[in-house]
């Protein structure tokens, strides 16, 4: 049965699941809330379980012989969290993920203050001892009168609350799952005693349709959208800035600026929604950026500068640029938490971002039909450019994307990995040197029909009520920045989407963190490509003590022999030199097989990694 089962179905399934000898056990509220997840179309759920939260485990099982839920077992609940992250982003819909009391729910702090800074909707379940107990110094206590959790997740979720009456879960869980999904996106927590969740339930579905009371609104400012339009009017020259919140809406965007002739620039975590051989695609600004779009913005020939979805942290706003942060900026996003943040804005434009855009394009549309002579020479003017842009003048150091040499410039291993994959690959860059050399080094074999988005979701069916949040072809995670978030959210993206290769670029440092889950992939049988970059450092924790003329200080790394340790784990590996290595592999078979590969690659640990918006942010007082 579909994971989107109805509630008439949820109801008859879980009578059957009831009469049947062989498990019977009346339904409880853990069963409610797995209910609840059923309607939403989730199809997995990724933990560690233990005795606190045993019961959500149970209702999960019932669930899965149903043809529902499938539980996913993470090696660390921080990987848990990071795998919710990755299924979030390629399905659209909340990511889900679930610890036990105590070490099990602190374990889970740091991927969900990840996702909580990188707007990223989850829903996060963790256990708690038996009401009566509290105080009493139960196994694991994390309540309010031992190791606090809620306390602890109060500052990096949205919504955090203890169910503490059965009668309080469902109430609880739709304000949890709204404020999720709700801009400013991010994690809700909900933690349940174990005697609440093993609790009778009365009825065995849902009081609530969600579909209806988590449909997205489509509310936008008329008032702003007007004098948007008119201040466009007057525009000469307009730059976009597409920001990693542009997901949903990046098929209208992208329409406006064809319509405009307008250039586009990315922020980092917006690179991957944009085809970089676009011909008016002028490279990422901020973080392993690209001077071209830094120039685009600076040009002073720019009237108008229009940042979508972009959150305007260090990172993607180029350390708080003011090429960005200046009169000249129109600042678009439906989270008014981002627009504080540009207070010296021209204008904001609050809403939902495809609303924004589908009434612009609708606007110049009708414009175009009553000025037949300008849209023709905009139309000649665009065209003419199509096959005039390379990504490849974008690159700082050409030369050494091109490089033989040994050991391998990672410029010349991003080049590799962008040709030897199919264009439909999802590449996960990794806190670190990782996002560096791939924002600025990374172009995939996209099909050069210019204007065709084939690195999106491939027409993947969102559940109703829920939005596409993920990065296209390259997804990063920005401010929070967790070390090792891309191993496990390579693992969610593969599990929530078998039929594409996906590819995660990570560290050596992040690997010794976070290698483990690996074993996941390995059991799950997915198709995962683990690209490690092995420099025998914390890379960019040495580049930047060595920029800024600070001490070499634990940095420095162990040699490690990261395809062993693979192979040990059940993986395929491989340890790559030099470009002749990588030009060897087959990876066809590689995307085709069974279960995860691993490419232990040996880089120049000299090559200094595009990082200079970071350097100049640490170096300075701002």
């Amino acid at each position: 049965m579909s994971a989107q089962i109805s509630l008439i179905h949820h109801h008859t399934d879980l009578i059957d699941d009831i009469a049947d000898p062989r498990h019977s056990q009346p339904a409880d509220i853990a069963d409610l809330l797995v209910a609840y997840l059923e309607q939403m179309g989730v199809e997995y759920v990724f933990g560690v379980p233990g005795g606190a939260i045993e019961p959500l485990y149970n209702a999960i099982a019932r669930s899965s012989r149903r043809g529902g839920i499938r539980h996913v077992l993470a090696r660390h609940e921080a990987g848990a969290a990071f795998m919710a992250d990755g299924y979030a982003r390629e399905t659209g819909k909340i990511g889900v993920c679930c610890s036990t009391s105590g070490p099990g729910a602190t374990n889970l702090i740091t991927g969900v203050a990840c996702a909580y800074d990188n707007n990223i909707p989850m829903l996060v379940i963790t256990g708690q001892p038996a009401l009566p107990a509290f105080g009493k110094y139960p196994l694991q206590e994390s309540s309010c009168t031992g190791i606090n959790t809620l306390g602890m997740f109060r500052h990096c979720t949205l919504y955090n609350s203890l169910v503490s009456h059965p009668k309080q879960l469902e109430t609880k869980l739709v304000t949890a799952l709204q404020r999720a999904i709700r801009a400013p996106r991010g994690p809700s927590h909900l933690t349940v005693p174990v005697d609440v969740f093993r609790s009778p339930c009365s009825r065995g579905t849902p009081s609530y349709n969600l579909e209806q009371l988590l449909a997205p609104s489509s509310m936008v400012d008329d008032d702003a959208i007007t004098e948007l339009r008119d201040m466009l009017a007057e525009a000469q020259n307009v730059v976009l800035l597409i920001g990693g919140g542009c997901g949903e809406a990046i098929g209208s965007i992208l329409q406006f600026a064809a319509l405009k002739g307008t250039p586009l620039v990315t922020t980092p975590d917006g690179k991957g929604l944009v085809n970089p051989r676009h011909p008016l695609f002028r490279g990422v600004f901020g973080f392993g950026g690209h001077e071209t779009a830094d120039a685009a913005l600076r040009d002073k020939s720019v009237d108008l500068i229009l940042a979508i979805g972009a959150n305007m942290g260090e990172w993607n706003s180029g350390g708080w640029s003011d090429s960005l942060l200046n009169e000249r900026l129109v600042h678009i996003d439906e989270s008014e938490e981002n627009l504080s943040r540009t207070p010296m804005a021209r204008l904001h434009v609050r809403g939902r971002i495809l609303s924004v855009f589908s009434r612009l394009v609708e606007h110049l549309h009708h414009q175009q039909k009553t000025d037949n002579f300008e849209y023709a020479r905009q139309r000649a003017s665009r065209e003419h450019k199509v096959d005039q842009h390379d990504p490849h003048q974008l690159l700082s150091a050409p030369e050494k994307y091109q490089s033989d040499a040994t050991p391998l410039k990672p410029q010349r291993l991003m080049r590799e990995l962008g040709q030897l994959f199919p264009p439909t690959t999802r590449f996960l860059a990794d806190t670190g040197n990782s996002v560096s050399w791939a924002v600025h080094y990374l172009h995939p074999g996209i099909d050069r029909r210019v204007g065709e988005r084939r690195l999106g979701g491939g027409g993947r069916k969102i559940t109703p009520g829920l939005r596409r949040t993920d990065g296209g072809w390259l997804r990063v995670t920005m401010n929070f920045a967790a070390m090792g978030w891309a191993i496990g959210g390579a693992i969610g993206t593969a599990i929530a989407n078998r039929r594409q290769p996906v590819v995660c670029i990570t560290g050596d440092g992040s690997m010794l963190m976070n290698g483990q889950e690996i074993s996941v992939a390995v059991a799950e049988r997915l198709a995962v490509v683990f690209i490690v970059l092995n420099d025998q450092s914390l890379g960019m924790v040495r580049h930047g003590q060595r920029l800024a003329g600070a001490e070499q200080i634990g940095c420095d790394l162990p040699p490690s022999d990261f395809a062993a340790l693979a192979r040990a784990l059940g993986a395929d590996a491989y340890t790559i030199r030099s470009p002749q290595d990588l030009a060897n592999l087959n990876i066809a078979a590689i995307c085709a097989r069974k279960g995860p590969t691993l490419l232990d690659v040996l880089i120049d640990p000299d090559e200094e990694p595009p990082m200079n918006v970071r350097m100049r942010v640490l170096t300075n007082t701002l």
